[in-house]
């Protein structure tokens, strides 16, 4: 199960990715399990040289009872020093954002895809929106062959 983050590709130039891993409580890995997650709105910090991902939605599993967890709480993330170190460089130097792209499982454990990106302006994203239409168009003639 993959959840992805549709929305970043179409607002940013990704620069870099680097892979990371979560710290979830019980409840939280549950919901993700039954994919119930969303980080439409999310996006990562660095603070105390730890990253955190700031507004990610995760919503109550429903058997959690009192030892559910809340919604959209700050979650650090796993990294090794010298790629916290390079990606704080990046966001403070150069003005990038770190944005998750996608949220999977591997080898049992939750990790997350993060990418340095550069924020589009509109006339790159009417640019985008061109070049996918025109893709659309050369498959849909081709078809007819």
């Amino acid at each position: 199960m993959e959840i992805y983050n549709k929305k970043a590709k179409f607002d940013y130039f990704i620069e870099d990715e680097y892979e990371a891993g979560i710290v979830l409580t019980g409840t939280e890995i549950k919901s993700v399990r039954s994919g119930k997650c969303n980080i439409k709105d999310c996006y990562g910090i660095v603070k105390n040289n730890e990253i955190f991902l700031i507004n990610m939605f995760i919503s109550h599993y429903k058997e959690g009872n009192i030892f559910n967890h809340e919604e959209t709480r700050s979650r650090k993330l796993l990294l090794h020093k010298k790629e916290i170190k390079k990606i704080s460089e990046k966001i403070n130097l150069q003005g990038l954002t770190l944005i998750p792209l996608k949220l999977y499982f591997k080898d049992n454990k939750l990790k997350v895809l993060l990418g340095v990106c550069r924020g589009k302006k509109t006339f790159d994203k009417r640019e985008t929106i061109k070049t996918r239409d025109l893709n659309k168009e050369i498959a849909k003639n081709l078809k007819k062959y």
